[in-house]
C-alpha cells in the first residue's frame, strides 16, 4: 500500500471525518490560510489514482468518499512503520517509545493492562464469530 503525503493525509482526515464531501466542503473545513480550489482538487484526484478515494459524479462536480477506513489505513501504516524501523517487533517499538518518553513503571503497567484487556476482548470476539 502506498503511503500518504502530508497534504494527502490532511485531505483523508477530513474525508474520514465527513465520510463524503465535495472539494469546496473540504476547503471549508481546512484551517486558514485556505489552499486554492485547484490544489485540493489535484490532491483528491491523486488520492483517487492511488485507490484511496472514489466519487459519485453530479454533473461536473464530484462527491468524494474514502475507499479505505481510517482504522485500516492506520493498521497498514503502523505495520509498515514497525517493519521499517523496529524489525517488525512491537516489543522494540514500545521499548523505544518508553525510553524516549521517559515512561514510569506505573505508565508501563497501565499500558500492559490496557493491551492485555484489548487482546482478551479480541480473543472473545474471535471465539464468538467462529462458533
Amino acid at each position: 500500500m502506498k503511503e500518504l503525503t502530508k497534504a494527502e493525509e490532511q485531505v483523508m482526515q477530513l474525508l474520514w471525518k465527513k465520510e463524503k464531501a465535495f472539494v469546496k466542503e473540504l476547503i471549508e473545513m481546512m484551517p486558514e490560510p485556505k489552499p486554492a480550489y485547484n490544489t485540493v482538487s489535484t490532491i483528491v484526484r491523486i488520492l483517487e489514482k492511488k485507490g484511496f478515494v472514489a466519487y459519485e459524479a453530479f454533473g461536473k462536480t464530484h462527491h468524494y468518499f474514502p475507499l479505505i477506513s481510517k482504522k485500516e489505513y492506520t493498521r497498514r501504516y503502523m505495520k509498515s512503520f514497525m517493519k521499517g524501523y523496529f524489525s517488525n517487533s512491537f516489543k522494540e517499538m514500545v521499548s523505544f517509545f518508553a525510553r524516549e518518553d521517559n515512561m514510569s513503571i506505573a505508565d508501563l503497567e497501565e499500558l500492559l493492562k490496557e493491551v492485555g484487556e484489548d487482546l482478551e476482548n479480541n480473543q472473545s470476539k474471535d471465539n464468538e464469530t467462529s462458533r
